[in-house]
């Protein structure tokens, strides 16, 4: 008995109740409404709370079945890749696998900050069938081109895409997680909401993002210790000591450090030829996209 009540609340909650909330808070303008970079910055608070074990262990956000993305860099020198930009050869690939793609009209997170830096209209880009219940009056459902021009914009602006399964996602769009729900979000450094997981311990985040496989970043000697990576860093990863910059155990090799190194100094490379199949095989076998 107790069990037919629980699934026909679960019918009713799903059903009924999310897609008025949906439909009525993911609107551009909640996003922009005075007060939403208050209530956006809450989601710090979350994410601090990731620092006590009995959260990490009970909240889906935090758990690796459930969280699992990877940094693509979008950096045009890396050791060891060919003339194909990274992100294009891992986001072409799933872009073409995807049964549905859907391109969300805002970035919540630079609308909600007032980002000054980015642009606000470059949205996510949400893969699979649950991307199909995002509101139509802020996203479109798109073909494999469109969705491939939509990336090239993102990168050419300077926006450093995420992907992969995050169940924060589906709290954040209000959508069941139903394992069908594939998120490439184009994220700043300075608004995006991946940059409170710097407060996450290290062997947590270890599991929930996670580098390119075979992908590394070295500090060389021509580093003057300027300070202008730790300003680009999203996640704090980044200290000068003794006059040169060291990255700790933060880091998610996203390359943002050596994009603004005015001195070059800052070297990525990476050692898999076939870095982009592992990442799409390892989301392939996390999400029904």
């Amino acid at each position: 008995m107790i069990s037919l009540v629980s699934k026909f609340l679960g019918y009713i909650w799903e059903e009924n109740i999310l897609p008025v909330m949906r439909f009525t808070f993911f609107d551009e303008r909640v996003f922009k409404a005075p007060g939403s970079k208050y209530f956006f910055g809450l989601w710090e608070n979350f994410f601090k709370l990731g620092s006590f074990k009995i959260i990490l262990d009970n909240f889906p956000e935090f758990d690796p079945k459930k969280t699992e993305m990877s940094w693509i860099p979008i950096n045009k020198k890396i050791d060891g890749m060919d003339e194909i930009a990274l992100p294009e050869k891992v986001l072409d690939k799933l872009i073409e696998k995807a049964k549905h793609r859907v391109i969300v009209s805002l970035c919540g997170c630079r609308a909600a900050s007032k980002c000054e830096d980015y642009p606000e209209t470059i949205g996510c880009l949400m893969m699979g069938e649950s991307a199909l219940l995002i509101p139509k009056k802020m996203s479109r459902e798109v073909g494999i081109d469109e969705a491939k021009a939509h990336v090239r914009k993102a990168v050419e602006a300077g926006l450093i895409p995420i992907t992969g399964k995050a169940r924060i996602d589906n709290d954040i769009f209000m959508i069941p997680d139903k394992g069908k729900l594939l998120t490439v979000c184009f994220c700043c450094e300075c608004c995006c909401i991946t940059r409170f997981m710097k407060h996450i311990p290290t062997e947590k985040l270890d599991e929930l993002v996670r580098p390119i496989e075979g992908l590394t970043i070295t500090v060389t000697d021509d580093c003057v210790g300027c300070g202008k990576c730790i300003d680009k860093c999203y996640i704090n990863a980044i200290e000068i000591v003794e006059e040169k910059a060291v990255l700790n155990d933060l880091c998610r090799s996203c390359g943002r450090c050596a994009l603004y190194c005015p001195t070059k100094a800052i070297k990525l490379s990476i050692s898999e030829p076939d870095a982009a199949d592992q990442v799409v095989s390892r989301i392939d076998k996390l999400i029904d996209f």
